[in-house]
């Protein structure tokens, strides 16, 4: 879709840039008719001056003494003028330099009259012609004919938008699904690295939209629609994409948002004219991405069900499974947040199929990578196995982030290729943020940051059910000042109770540090505490693993995502038991500190080695530090020593 719109010049912003609307073009011309009036008025203006204009103006005792000369031919005489002809040219004025002369004139008569002009006229023989008085005056049209054509010409224009806005009404509910053309989509399930379970649950819908008469031979029905869930970023649009590639049936696009608007009814009416279309072109696929934000559950609010959101999805419900048959459309899904979801719309028949997205493990992060790497200029030093083994938790839309900005760092430094420093510090930015830039910290705060970031770099490395260390740096990214990055060895999907205690005194080893080199406490510590007070209370409330609290689960969800529910919830355990868990949570923090205290005292050296590297090169690698765990003297392997040295080193 975002091909087709690049090539169509209609969606091309630059294009449409010199593009006037019909406002402005109405606008422009109007000026032109104001502009053309007034030259019109100037070039045939009868008054003096005038382009084209007529006969001088000329004294009314000038014209008085031309008669008595003899000079005067004939008049005309119009109400108070006089126009008229002489015998012969005389200058328009008495000064010598001037050389206009004239034979055509105009005058008025004087207000209170002149008996003796018509006996003047007589005794000089001058024909005299009379004319009744005109009521044809160029300044009364300008007065009241503009501002009269300007009014109608207003009028018009407005009747016109009124009328452009009532038909735009019955559009209003009209489907904003989109057909993309099924030739056009080029993407496939060989683009789609990894999901293989979700792939084959597709491929069904697949074979069926191109041969359905081998399902139907056995009794089979397609699935009505298909749900697919998972975090952000983890390929579900791509996998929808890849199944309109593979099926190449048309395919409508649209978001859940679409469908909502100000007016009620819109929504319902754009479903079933979403609904009407598809079967015109059956079969097709419908794509409802993020489907939550219509199809959150009905009477979770405090007010009544008759608003716009809950209109919309029973209107839903009923194109998917009602009772007019819908066969031939298949709908697929797209959501993060399945918990919300109205349960009418997950059962059988409507939503039969469930596929859920995971983030992909170290093996599928590895075949991404590589899928996104097709067009990027690696170096033959990249690994793309350890990329995928140092980026747990990523996603797919993340890993494609990463390398993207690898390349952008390489082009920045004018390499050639990428390099692996390229990778690293791209890794860097996505996890932890940009380099904050102009932070001045003082000696003491330096040595502060150093000694609470090799607080937990020592405990990592000293406890056993620890991930390995990566880095230790304290380049201040994002909101931290510092971090120390551990990157487990292989995936995790179960943890044991023993390495959430381990965990759990890393998070402390900070504030230990603090504590036994300063005797104080800093504001440093303050998401470390967030994260262990949340995690010892899933350890006691959730999991179980708490020595009073064993095998017992204290209630349900408790972040509530709608406001009735959470004022309808009642706490599952009693006011005594609260105060027990409490007292659960406080000592496994307690437990937490006195172990990553312990550590640290043991390894009091390493501690300070650490902390006089840190401050000294900013970052110090993980393998540096179990070395001089394990008393071995190896070089010191800085990772990076930041983006300054890597400058430094692409100038030279």
């Amino acid at each position: 879709m975002a091909d087709q719109q690049k090539q169509s010049p209609n969606n091309n912003p630059k294009g449409n840039k010199n593009k006037k609307g019909p406002g402005r073009r109405f606008q422009y011309s109007f000026y032109w008719i104001i502009f053309a009036t007034l030259l019109a008025f100037w070039i045939f203006s009868s008054q003096e001056g005038g382009l084209f204009g007529g006969p001088p103006n000329i004294d009314y005792s000038t014209f008085r003494e031309q008669i008595q000369s003899g000079n005067v031919e004939r008049v005309t005489v119009q109400g108070d003028q006089v126009k008229g002809k002489l015998k012969q040219e005389v200058p328009l004025k008495a000064a010598e330099e001037d050389t206009t002369n004239y034979s055509n004139f105009t005058t008025y008569l004087p207000s209170f009259g002149d008996d003796k002009l018509m006996d003047m006229l007589e005794a000089n023989n001058v024909e005299v012609q009379t004319l009744p008085p005109s009521n044809f005056d160029w300044w009364t049209i300008l007065i009241w004919g503009i501002p009269l054509a300007f009014l109608v010409i207003i009028g018009l224009q407005f009747f016109r938008q009124m009328r452009m806005q009532g038909q735009n009404m019955f559009k209003i509910g009209q489907s904003k699904a989109k057909l993309q053309d099924a030739e056009k989509v080029d993407t496939t399930f060989d683009d789609v690295a990894g999901l293989e379970g979700a792939k084959t649950e597709l491929q069904e819908i697949v074979s069926f939209l191109k041969n359905p008469n081998q399902f139907d031979s056995l009794g089979g029905e397609i699935p009505k629609g298909l749900l697919m869930v998972g975090p952000p970023g983890t390929g579900k649009t791509l996998l929808a994409r890849a199944v309109a590639g593979e099926a190449k049936v048309p395919y409508f696009t649209i978001t859940g948002s679409d469908f909502m608007e100000m007016f009620v009814g819109v929504g319902a009416k754009r479903v079933r004219d979403m609904f009407e279309k598809a079967k015109e072109k059956e079969p097709a696929i419908i794509f409802i991405d993020e489907i939550d934000s219509i199809g959150r559950k009905r009477g979770a609010g405090v007010g009544g069900g008759h608003d716009e959101r809950e209109q919309t999805l029973n209107q839903l419900l009923a194109e998917l499974d009602g009772f007019e048959p819908n066969e031939g459309v298949v709908v697929i899904a797209a959501t993060n947040r399945p918990d919300i979801l109205d349960k009418a719309l997950l059962r059988p028949g409507r939503f039969d199929r469930q596929i859920t997205v995971h983030l992909p493990t170290q093996e599928h992060r590895a075949e991404i990578l590589k899928i996104h790497a097709k067009n990027k200029k690696l170096s033959d030093e990249i690994d793309i196995e350890e990329i995928a083994r140092s980026t747990p938790g990523f996603s797919g839309a993340d890993l494609q982030n990463l390398l993207n900005e690898a390349a952008l760092i390489a082009a920045r430094h004018k390499r050639k290729a990428v390099e692996q420093q390229d990778v690293d510090q791209a890794r860097d930015k996505v996890m932890m943020g940009l380099k904050r830039e102009g932070i001045r910290l003082s000696d003491h705060e330096k040595k502060l940051l150093a000694y609470h970031e090799a607080g937990h770099a020592v405990v990592a490395a000293v406890l056993p059910n620890t991930d390995p260390i990566h880095k230790v740096t304290v380049i201040p990214r994002g909101k931290a000042m510092g971090v120390t990055i551990q990157m487990p060895e292989k995936e995790k999907l179960l943890y044991e109770k023993k390495y959430m205690l381990d965990r759990m005194a890393v998070m402390m080893g900070g504030r230990a540090a603090e504590n036994l080199i300063f005797d104080t406490a800093t504001s440093g510590a303050e998401n470390d505490l967030k994260q262990i007070t949340k995690l010892a209370r899933k350890m006691v409330l959730d999991w179980g693993m708490s020595d009073k609290f064993n095998n017992i689960a204290f209630g349900g969800q408790r972040e509530q995502v709608f406001l009735g529910e959470q004022m309808g919830s009642q706490q599952d355990f009693s006011d005594s038991t609260a105060r027990e868990i409490d007292q659960e949570v406080h000592q496994i923090l307690k437990t937490a500190y006195e172990r990553a205290l312990e550590a640290i005292t043991e390894h009091r050296d390493i501690l300070d080695r650490l902390a006089d590297e840190l401050i000294e090169h900013e970052e110090v690698s993980g393998k540096l530090v179990m070395k001089w765990l394990n008393g071995e003297e190896g070089e010191e392997e800085e990772v990076g020593k930041g983006e300054e040295e890597t400058d430094e080193k692409d100038k030279n």
